[in-house]
């Protein structure tokens, strides 16, 4: 992590959260250069290094929060979020981020549920996505998949914000 990341990633990951609650959507205007210019500005500071860096924390970010995208429950626009802030940042900052936005994504989904009256239909669609992984392999459930019409979604740009910017404070 170089000590500019901060203020960019900041301003991207607010922006993001604003716009992933109004609209349910993170404009791909908005993570697509940020995304470029975390691998720029890493070459620029450090060198071929800060490529290996960038390229680190962008793949860990597609390849993590890809997978839950590919089994359902994600977005692509946090997918490309998470990327982003990942070239910024490097994997090893990103995955402590990662590690405090389950957690601060965690709290946010029973919360939701708690204040929605859902807290039985949000344990009882977790407790199927887990046990029915050896029915289904890795394939997502399809009622719990953000394609399907019935599914609460819920944004978490917000959660990858909070973990993002408590990254910062902890490094």
């Amino acid at each position: 992590m170089h000590s500019i990341a901060w203020w960019p990633t900041l301003f991207v990951v607010t922006v993001a959260a604003i716009s992933d609650l109004r609209s349910r959507r993170i404009p791909n205007w908005l993570v697509l250069p940020f995304m470029g210019a975390g691998i720029v500005v890493s070459v620029w500071l450090q060198g071929w290094s800060g490529l290996g860096q960038s390229f680190g924390g962008l793949g860990l970010g597609l390849v993590l929060f890809g997978f839950l995208a590919w089994m359902g429950g994600m977005g692509m626009g946090d997918v490309k979020l998470c990327a982003a802030v990942g070239a910024w940042i490097g994997p090893k900052q990103l995955l402590f981020a990662l590690v405090i936005t389950g957690l601060v994504g965690g709290l946010m989904a029973i919360s939701w549920a708690v204040a929605g009256g859902f807290l039985g239909e949000l344990f009882a669609g977790t407790g199927k996505m887990v046990v029915g992984w050896g029915k289904r392999g890795l394939r997502g459930n399809p009622e719990l998949t953000l394609s399907s019409p019935t599914a609460r979604k819920m944004p978490y740009a917000p959660a990858i914000a909070i973990g993002t910017l408590v990254s910062f404070f902890m490094h």
